[in-house]
């Protein structure tokens, strides 16, 4: 059984004007996970919608004091990007669709995610998203540490940092033992 993980795609990571935008990089992987995420769920596959929140006046988050505020609880950054926004809110009430507020860069990390997945026997892990280098590597790695098989779309993941995505995409094939796709 497979999932597909859709991490951060969301105004504040992807917009021209977002807080920490990858900007073009990002806008330009749209059509691709787009469809990618249309074709997962039409086939009544799990489809994950992974999505950071953030409280810029939480002191304790160490997020806060790297980056600007960005996916700020109850804000339009918060929004899923694009087209993706339509597919959710198409999608939303479907049981193959899920959402997860995330508070760290896994997936994974103080979520119900891992549960969620062994509960339907899901074995095989298709990434999508950004930051390749951030969001996405730190779910990737975590998939891998507790025994998923790892699947990434090139065309569908992004980065802020050109040589951090480049990297990121190695370490997923050559550490991880990703599948890269595409």
């Amino acid at each position: 059984m497979k999932a597909l993980i859709s991490i951060d795609y969301t105004y504040d990571f992807v917009a021209t004007d977002g807080k920490l935008t990858t900007g073009e990089a990002g806008q330009q992987i749209e059509s691709f996970l787009v469809d990618k995420t249309k074709e997962f769920i039409e086939a009544e596959e799990y489809v994950v919608f992974a999505i950071d929140m953030h409280d810029p006046q939480d002191d304790y988050h160490p997020e806060n004091k790297l980056f600007p505020p960005h996916n700020v609880e109850g804000t339009s950054g918060r929004e899923l990007y694009g087209q993706l926004a339509d597919v959710y809110q198409q999608n939303q009430t479907r049981r193959n669709v899920y959402w997860i507020d995330k508070r760290h860069y896994s997936a994974f990390s103080g979520t119900d995610l891992d549960i969620r997945l062994r509960e339907r026997g899901i074995t095989d892990l298709y990434l999508t998203g950004v930051c390749t280098d951030i969001c996405v590597l730190h779910t990737a790695v975590d998939a891998y540490n507790l025994g998923y098989k790892l699947h990434i779309y090139k065309d569908a993941v992004a980065s802020f940092d050109p040589v951090g995505h480049e990297w990121a995409l190695r370490h997923f094939e050559q550490t991880l033992g990703a599948e890269i796709i595409g």
